[in-house]
């Protein structure tokens, strides 16, 4: 046989010019990264303007719900009416209802109104009366059974305007919206003008915004979110009991201490699954084992809490887990090398060196489940809910609301005024999310080694 030799190569062409100048060819490849560097920038640009219209959105939405209109009266707390028997017991000034409290309320107001000389032409005393909120009543019964000296007295009491008067100074309504809506006349509005004027009536930070339990749909304007920020608080404490350590128990045997074969690949093609499983599906999934199976009350933060962690596990095995890859193989060699056990390297060296990433996953899974509304609409935590649940162990038991799903709630009523205090709801759910997000970068940069 002979051996054949392979025909060399033809020679690239002479290049032809000077190095310094670009040809066709150089001019076309660098006129495709500005393009595609112009393309990026550009899609940057509508991601950072759809975020901006977004915030925008909210911001001009919701911020009218952290301010509240009040109406500054003398108020009398008559004894006959009060405390007919003058004994100051308790049990019978609790049997005064609020229908008892509201005409000394209408009554202050219509005073103050004819002292200054502020009545405009015709207008009635039932009208400058249905300026009051509703749930000005309920809070001056409070006031007096939690301090019975005030019978017999006059006091000066910030009482609540009702939704539509608390709307005209909020540009939410206007006089020709008044002349459709029977709720408001143009008189109560010529009227408002006037105390304003006078100082009766004034706007001041709501912290009831940020403390009250919800209210009824006749009286929006004494809507908060007490209920719905403790009861997602509870659900966080249940996720991050039962998340944090299952999830990074369950990290630390699949990496450092699991077999590879057939049996982790299928748990771990399975956790990856369920990372991507719609929220919902784990709603249903909670209503049936929590609920329907083990008898677990509804609407209680203990169900909500359980159904989170179902959903928070994987991610938090993923991060975990992607944390431990992270250390370098030399640091589990050289401590088995000087003698340490394969439990003591993994605890001793490798997990403290994983934490930042640990605590930065459980973190974001916490953001995570702090803003889901699906599987908690599913078992029963959209409840109207007004009373605070106890303190912790047995207010995991009781009803409660949580942030995502008091704005649902919200969003589904008819007065405008809930769709101020919904934004005004999203805009405390994002302060705690950034908040979460910035303290999971700040353990990431304060406890991170770079190898």
């Amino acid at each position: 046989m002979t051996d054949m030799t392979a025909p060399a190569a033809p020679a690239d062409a002479p290049r032809k010019g000077s190095l310094l100048e670009q040809d066709a060819r150089t001019k076309r490849r660098n006129a495709a990264e500005k393009r595609f560097e112009v393309y990026g920038i550009i899609a940057v640009g509508i991601g950072v303007l759809a975020l901006i219209a977004l915030l925008t959105s909210i911001l001009v939405n919701g911020l009218g719900a952290f301010q509240q209109t009040f109406l500054n009266v003398e108020v009398e707390f008559a004894e006959d009416r009060l405390d007919k028997n003058g004994n100051r017991d308790p049990a019978d000034l609790a049997k005064v209802s609020t229908f008892g409290y509201k005409p000394l309320i209408e009554g202050a107001l219509i005073a103050t109104v004819d002292r200054l000389g502020l009545r405009p032409d015709g207008m009635s005393d039932g009208d400058i009366g249905a300026m009051v909120s509703n749930e000005a009543a309920a809070q001056l019964r409070n006031r007096v059974l939690a301090d019975p000296d005030v019978i017999g007295t006059t006091h000066t009491v910030r009482i609540l305007a009702n939704a539509r008067i608390d709307g005209y100074l909020k540009d939410r309504v206007d006089r020709a919206s008044a002349e459709l809506d029977g709720n408001v006349t143009p008189q109560q509005l010529e009227l408002t003008d006037r105390l304003q004027a006078a100082g009766v009536l004034d706007k001041a930070f709501n912290w009831d915004f940020i403390t009250a339990p919800d209210a009824s749909e006749n009286r929006p304007e004494a809507s908060g979110l007490g209920v719905a920020i403790l009861g997602s608080l509870y659900m966080m404490l249940v996720v991050l009991c039962l998340a944090l350590p299952i999830g990074v128990a369950a990290s630390i045997y699949l990496e450092e201490f699991a077999p590879k074969n057939r049996w982790t690949d299928l748990i771990e093609v399975n956790i990856s699954n369920l990372a991507a499983v719609p929220s919902i599906v784990f709603g249903i999934l909670g209503l049936a084992i929590f609920i329907n199976f083990a008898g677990l009350p509804q609407s209680a933060p203990i169900v909500g809490g359980l159904v989170l962690t179902l959903m928070t596990l994987p991610t938090i095995i993923i991060a975990t887990r992607a944390s431990l890859k992270s250390v370098p193989p030399s640091i589990r060699e050289a401590a088995l090398g000087v003698g340490a056990s394969k439990m003591q390297t993994v605890f001793h060296h490798v997990l403290p060196l994983a934490a930042p990433g640990i605590l930065t996953g459980t973190i974001i899974g916490l953001a995570q489940a702090l803003g889901e509304t699906a599987p908690l609409l599913l078992i029963g935590m959209v409840a109207f809910v007004r009373e605070y649940p106890d303190a912790p162990p047995e207010g995991f038991f009781d009803p409660a609301s949580a942030l995502p799903v008091q704005v649902y709630n919200w969003t589904q009523r008819a007065d405008p005024a809930f769709v101020e205090r919904a934004s005004g709801a999203i805009i405390v759910l994002l302060i705690f999310l950034v908040a979460m997000n910035a303290l999971a970068v700040f353990l990431r940069r304060r406890f991170e080694r770079r190898w």
